[in-house]
């Protein structure tokens, strides 16, 4: 994109790769990892899963549960989709980074601190991690969401991040659809109607 608006329509360094035939690795398979995985069926993908509570769903469309070294060491392509807990934090670390396929991709749009960003750095200099793709980062609290254009950057890892050709951030934004956004006031509004007459719904426990 920026290459074409600065009048640069040269093809080097663009060459992509095919999903149809690739094996992709989905960690978390609740609902929005599902989702995923059906989409990756429909590119023609071979699907390995890690979850603690295997999804018929996934079953059904042929995907494989393992242990998560096995996926790791397995998968072309891995996407995080797991929620944030004890058991989860930094999930992907550089002994995990270790168990890729040298130039593997990895995608992660769950929460970030499911990986260690400096042992991002070291794997994707070393070329271990070919590709990285983040929609959430560990420390976005202090710059998503706010304009700071005009700033100096002072996050110096995510300013490292940022000088990888093959590194795509986004500031947490993949859900940011009117179709969500209708879908979250109807849940909120639900939730609520639901409270006040006495049937609560989707309690949160703990």
């Amino acid at each position: 994109y920026n290459r074409t608006r600065e009048g640069d329509f040269t093809l080097h360094g663009l060459t992509g790769f095919d999903l149809h035939g690739k094996t992709v690795g989905v960690v978390g398979t609740g609902q929005i990892g599902a989702a995923f995985a059906r989409i990756m069926a429909g590119f023609g993908c071979q699907l390995l899963a890690y979850d603690p509570y295997p999804n018929p769903e996934l079953l059904a469309l042929g995907a494989r549960y393992m242990p998560l070294p096995e996926v790791l060491r397995e998968a072309r392509i891995i996407s995080l989709h797991c929620p944030l807990t004890e058991h989860t934090r930094h999930l992907i670390n550089a002994q995990s980074l270790a168990q890729l396929q040298p130039g593997a991709m990895l995608i992660n749009t769950g929460r970030g601190a499911l990986v260690d960003t400096p042992a991002l750095i070291d794997a994707l200099k070393s070329g271990q991690l070919g590709y990285l793709g983040l929609d959430v980062y560990e420390e976005e609290a202090q710059l998503f969401f706010e304009d700071r254009s005009d700033l100096p950057l002072q996050d110096d890892v995510l300013a490292r991040l940022l000088t990888f050709p093959n590194v795509i951030i986004t500031a947490h934004q993949a859900f940011l659809t009117r179709e969500a956004l209708d879908a979250i006031a109807a849940t909120t509004l639900d939730n609520i109607n639901r409270w006040a007459a006495g049937n609560p719904q989707n309690l949160v426990m703990g």
